[in-house]
């Protein structure tokens, strides 16, 4: 077992990791960009190193700066958490350089699941359903336009090296495919500096649902389960929970199923997340994978009772897998709201600034995930996820109540957060008997803004 990790991030997924280690017995040793000196979990990590100023892209996106600290620090492993360099194959590769272990998938896998082409190739292989689509990259508007003749209205384009909503653009004719095509290049050449694009059948008012995964270098695999994600934003998770509700218990099996083989064809280990799009008759098809750990990774831990974090470790430090399938329960149920410091009713413009006031709700069954406390200022320059609140009941309904509970015991001031969004949703009655797609807060709550 490791002794000493570095974790490469900030926020609520570096005190998740930061915790994790210390419960492990494992040294942890933080990083911070300029931003983030006065960040309190640091204060918990064994020592922190600064790795630049306040932009990502001189910080916690500079793979140079995080292996010299790691070197400097004499680190065994690196923890990527989400976001940042967590599915980057050359950083995960520049780690295996430098003979400092990488706590996440192969190399390998990375780049066979990363390319979303690729992996829908590989999901072929595997007799895993897929959205109809283009076979390889789309060279150009023409090339998008045929395809989208062959597939039949609408359509949608998707960049083939990224995620998060970037670089997707829906056309329903040959004029917005054709602009939306140009836009979406720009916009995942900005993001990703990848410019290649696909173009599948877009599934209209799909649900969401996700397929949790751990696997070991022996080749073992496991599922612990889906979490429904259909609650969105521009295509940014707003609200997840596990079991999905309405799909059926043969749909669940054979969704889990699909998603170990895609995970076992790309000789896949630690954990990760195979994702679908749900039509309305039950039929799934794979979009894509995530080859890390998920915002959202609570909602599995409630109901499986597992760590995953501490799984991501073990695995990383060569353990196998002692769970067996049948080992892993779906108890009850867990809902998750992401809380970010966003204006919900104006756009979701972001709400930077200082907290003054931040009452944390509590209660049976109630987890807060945060960094976030009075006197915390929320800096403009990374994302507005300032907590993650969860709550586990045996029941959807009773697990519903309780987050509206939760919701109105929560706190925070003077900033705008998305707090009175998710007391709405709470209220509606599509969400409470689970009859809702992935277009429900544009139509309900109005258009996406900026």
């Amino acid at each position: 077992m490791f002794t000493r990790i570095l974790v490469a991030n900030r926020g609520e997924i570096a005190l998740r990791v930061i915790r994790a280690c210390r419960d492990m017995g494992i040294e942890a040793i933080a990083v911070y960009s300029r931003a983030d000196r006065d960040a309190a979990y640091l204060n918990l990590a064994h020592d922190a190193i600064c790795i630049g100023p306040e932009a990502p892209a001189q910080s916690y996106l500079n793979a140079a700066a995080i292996l010299s600290a790691a070197e400097l620090t004499d680190v065994q492993a690196i923890h990527p958490g989400y976001g940042f360099l967590a599915e980057n194959a050359r950083f995960a590769q520049m780690c295996r350089d430098c003979k400092i272990e990488f706590i996440g998938p192969s190399v390998e896998a990375m780049q066979a699941l990363g390319d979303k082409v690729a992996a829908r190739k590989l999901a072929r292989q595997a007799k895993v359903p897929i959205v109809p689509g283009s076979q390889a990259a789309v060279e150009n508007e023409d090339e998008a336009v045929a395809i989208a003749s062959k597939l039949g209205y609408p359509v949608m384009i998707k960049a083939a090296a990224g995620g998060g909503g970037r670089g997707m653009r829906p056309a329903h004719n040959e004029a917005t495919l054709r602009s939306n095509f140009r836009h979406a290049r720009a916009e995942a050449e900005g993001a990703f500096k990848d410019g290649s694009l696909y173009v599948e059948k877009l599934i209209e008012r799909p649900r969401h649902v996700e397929v949790q995964l751990l696997g070991d270098r022996k080749g073992n695999v496991i599922h612990l389960w889906e979490r429904d994600c259909t609650l969105q934003r521009r295509h940014q998770k707003l609200i997840e929970e596990s079991p999905s509700p309405h799909i059926s218990g043969r749909t669940r099996r054979k969704l889990c199923e699909a998603a170990v083989r895609l995970a076992q064809a790309a000789g896949y280990y630690s954990a990760g997340t195979c994702e679908f799009l749900v039509d309305e008759d039950e039929s799934f098809h794979f979009i894509e994978v995530n080859a890390r750990v998920q915002v959202e990774h609570p909602v599995t831990e409630l109901v499986t009772g597992q760590d995953l974090v501490q799984w991501q470790i073990r695995i990383a430090a060569g353990e196998t897998l002692k769970l067996r399938q049948e080992q892993i329960p779906q108890n009850g149920c867990a809902v998750e709201c992401r809380i970010n410091a966003e204006d919900s009713e104006d756009g979701f413009r972001p709400c930077p600034g200082p907290i003054h006031e931040f009452i944390p709700p509590g209660g049976p069954g109630v987890r807060l995930d945060t960094h976030a406390y009075a006197g915390y200022v929320v800096s403009p320059h990374y994302d507005s996820l300032i907590a993650k609140l969860l709550v586990h009941r045996p029941t959807r309904a009773e697990a519903i109540h309780a987050m509206a509970r939760a919701l109105d015991e929560f706190v925070v001031r003077p900033l705008k957060t998305t707090i009175p969004l998710h007391r709405a949703i709470m209220e509606r009655a599509e969400f409470v008997k689970g009859h809702v797609d992935t277009n429900f807060i544009e139509r309900t709550f109005g258009p996406p803004g900026r």
